[in-house]
C-alpha cells in the first residue's frame, strides 16, 4: 500500500542519513501533513544516495577508532559538504527549490556512541545550510542522551506513525550497518495511548560483521552483493553458538549498540574463530549471515511477547537474498512471522531512515516531540534537534 498523495498541502522536508553500514548518505524529499485523524501523512517526492568512495569509507572508520583534533575538525567540515551535495542532488531529483523546503534534516555520521553517557554525530549543519539555502536541523540524538535515554533507535517514532498495520501487530527490522527492529501495536489504538506501549532497540550486527569479513577476504569487494557469496558456504555452528552468548545479546531493552562493539577487531577475531575450524573464505562469509540472522530470532524470542504477525525488512541487509532466506527460516521457527520487504509495501526502503528524519524535522518545526521514551529509556517525550537558520 502505497502512502496517499498529499498534493500541495502540508510541509516539505529534506531528510539526510548515513549508517553504520558507511555504505553513503541517503537523502530523502517528503512532504508531510497533519490527517482528519491527528496522524501525519507522508509523500515520498525524491531520493538519491551518495556513495562513499573506499577512501572516504576507510577515512570515517579510521576516525571512528582514532584521529587528531584535526582530523575530527576536518571531517566535521567536509560531511557537512557531502551531506549538502546529496541534499541538493535529491532536491532536483524531486523538483523542488530551496523555497519549497521548509528545511533539511541531518542527522549526520555517527563517529561514537556511548549509551547511557553520549553520542556525536559529524556534518556541519551551518555548512549544509550556506549550501542548500535551506533551514536545517540536526543533532537529533543528544537531547534523549540528555534525559537518561540510549539516543536510539529514532526512527520509531516514524515506524509508528507512519508504518503501522492497520489491525495487527508489526515488527519493522531496519538491517544496516546494526539492526534494530520497532514493534508497533496496530495503528487502530494509537489514538487510546497506543503508542505508550511502541517498543524499539538495536538487535546487534546488521551487514557490518557480514560487509567487514567481505572487505577482509575478497580484496576490492564491498560487500556480498545478493548474498552469493554466502550462498556457497557453510554455516558454522558453533562459531555462531559462541558468537550468540556476547553479553549484549543477553541484555533487556533499551538498549543500543555500534561499530564500538562490533568493531575491525571484532571482525577480525571472528575470521580467526572460523578459520580455526578449517573455514573457507566463503564459509567464513555464511557464517557472518548467519550470525545476523539468528541474532535476530534469538532478540525477538527473548524480548517481544506480542503477537507480531509480519515482520517487514528494511536497509541494505534487505536486499542480500541470502541473509532474507536465514531470517525467514530462524524467524518463521521461533515466532511464525511472515517476512516480506518494505519496498514491496511502501516505497524504496532503501529511503526509509531518510524519510524517518525527515519525518523528526518536521516534528522539530512542529513543536512536538521526537523521542519514544518506551523505546530508548528517556525520561519523557522531548523534542529533538537543533536548528540552524539559512540566510534566505
Amino acid at each position: 500500500m502505497m502512502p496517499e498523495r498529499l498534493g500541495d498541502q502540508g510541509r516539505i522536508l529534506v531528510g539526510l542519513m548515513s549508517g553504520t553500514s558507511l555504505d553513503g548518505i541517503s537523502a530523502a524529499v517528503a512532504r508531510f501533513r497533519e490527517t482528519p485523524n491527528g496522524g501525519v501523512g507522508c509523500e515520498l517526492l525524491g531520493f538519491t544516495h551518495r556513495a562513499y568512495r573506499p577512501e572516504d569509507r576507510a577515512r570515517l572508520e579510521h576516525a571512528m577508532q582514532q584521529g587528531t583534533a584535526r582530523e575530527y575538525c576536518r571531517v566535521q567540515a567536509d560531511i557537512g559538504d557531502w551531506m549538502a551535495d546529496a541534499a541538493l542532488a535529491a532536491m532536483a531529483d524531486a523538483g523542488v527549490t530551496a523555497r519549497d523546503v521548509a528545511a533539511v534534516a541531518s542527522h549526520g555520521q555517527t563517529l561514537w556512541h556511548e549509551p547511557g553517557h553520549s553520542t556525536w554525530q559529524v556534518g556541519d549543519a551551518a555548512r549544509i545550510a550556506e549550501r542548500t539555502g535551506c533551514d536545517v536541523v540536526s543533532d537529533f540524538r543528544a537531547r534523549d542522551v540528555a534525559a537518561g535515554g540510549q539516543g536510539a533507535p529514532l526512527v520509531t517514532i516514524a515506524d509508528c506513525m507512519l508504518f503501522a498495520h492497520d489491525t495487527q501487530w508489526r515488527a519493522l527490522q531496519n538491517i544496516g550497518g546494526i539492526g534494530n527492529v520497532t514493534v508497533v501495536p496496530p495503528a487502530n489504538t494509537h489514538g487510546r495511548g497506543g503508542m505508550q506501549s511502541v517498543r524499539a532497540f538495536d538487535t546487534g550486527p546488521g551487514v557490518v560483521i557480514i560487509d567487514g569479513v567481505v572487505r577482509a577476504l575478497y580484496d576490492g569487494l564491498p560487500y556480498d552483493r545478493d548474498g552469493l557469496i554466502a550462498a556457497r558456504g557453510r554455516v558454522l555452528e558453533p562459531v555462531v553458538q559462541d558468537a550468540l552468548r556476547h553479553p549484549y545479546f543477553a541484555d533487556a531493552p533499551p538498549k543500543s549498540t555500534g561499530r564500538e562493539l562490533f568493531s575491525r577487531a571484532y571482525v577480525a577475531q571472528f575470521i580467526r574463530d572460523c578459520q580455526e575450524s578449517g573455514a573457507e573464505p566463503a564459509d567464513i562469509v555464511a557464517t557472518a549471515t548467519a550470525l545476523t540472522a539468528r541474532s535476530l530470532a534469538d532478540q525477538y524470542r527473548r524480548f517481544i511477547p506480542e503477537p507480531v504477525r509480519d515482520l517487514v525488512l528494511s536497509g541494505g541487509g534487505a536486499h542480500n537474498a541470502t541473509l532474507v532466506r536465514m531470517i525467514d527460516a530462524a524467524v518463521a521457527h521461533e515466532n511464525g512471522a511472515e517476512v516480506c520487504i518494505f519496498d514491496a509495501l511502501y516505497f524504496d526502503g532503501e529511503a526509509k531512515e531518510a524519510v524517518a528524519f525527515a519525518l523528526l524535522g518536521y516534528l522539530h518545526l512542529s513543536g512536538r516531540a521526537g523521542n519514544v521514551p518506551s523505546a530508548t529509556g528517556a525520561r519523557g517525550p522531548r523534542p529533538l534537534g537543533s536548528l540552524t537558520p539559512s540566510v534566505r
